[in-house]
């Protein structure tokens, strides 16, 4: 998997453009660095690797602006060590990001064929988070609880089984709505019964769906 020279300049390009735009968070910065985020697209669309634009990953998904994935990041404010989980693998993109900030990475998506695809792609990288083929709605309660936990899709409702995975103290980073009017949330878990949720900018995400799809 080639990462030349030339992608490498790209990359830190993007950065900077970042960095102007308000993320301030030098720990996402230096992860988005280190990713090379055209070995998740095809070739195809090698030119919009480093430009701040969602691109088609197949299986009606998509990979999302790299400012989209740097904001989210920055709000779920992961740590290292911290047992996170991301529900919408997608590319493997996001995964990519938080396992360059040493975070226990679990990961689920809900297609098999991108789910089979986005395991080679992200070992070939030398990233091993668990992924697992499932569904998102449902989380991983055997592995709970998760100290933040970042969803990839746009929910119309908050997943209740989702915040019942997330430790006290924790956070998940949601987007919320329906159609073009998604926001991005926080939500802290503050006690067992006591939640507290943000509203933060616009944002775009294919739905958030129950369910699994099989090849």
């Amino acid at each position: 998997m080639v990462d030349s020279l030339r992608q490498k300049g790209l990359r830190q390009k993007m950065v900077n453009a970042l960095r102007q735009k308000g993320v301030a968070d030098e720990r996402v910065l230096s992860a988005m660095l280190r990713v090379p985020r055209h070995l998740f697209l095809d070739s195809a669309f090698d030119k919009l690797a480093y430009t701040d634009e969602a691109v088609p990953i197949g299986a009606g998904q998509t990979l999302s602006h790299p400012s989209t994935v740097a904001t989210q990041t920055q709000l779920l404010q992961p740590k290292v060590g911290e047992k996170i989980l991301e529900i919408g693998t997608g590319s493997g993109y996001q995964a990519a990001v938080l396992c360059a900030l040493g975070v226990e990475l679990y990961s689920i998506e809900r297609q098999q064929l991108l789910f089979e695809k986005t395991k080679q792609t992200l070992s070939s990288m030398g990233f091993r988070p668990s992924l697992i083929f499932g569904d998102g709605f449902e989380g991983l309660p055997k592995h709970a609880p998760f100290a933040k936990i970042i969803v990839t899709c746009g929910a119309s409702e908050t997943p209740v089984n989702l915040l019942k995975q997330l430790a006290v103290g924790g956070r998940m980073v949601i987007p919320m709505g329906s159609g073009n009017s998604l926001r991005m949330c926080t939500i802290d878990r503050l006690s067992e019964t006591e939640f507290k949720q943000t509203k933060h900018g616009n944002c775009d995400f294919v739905p958030m769906i129950k369910g699994v799809k099989s090849s």
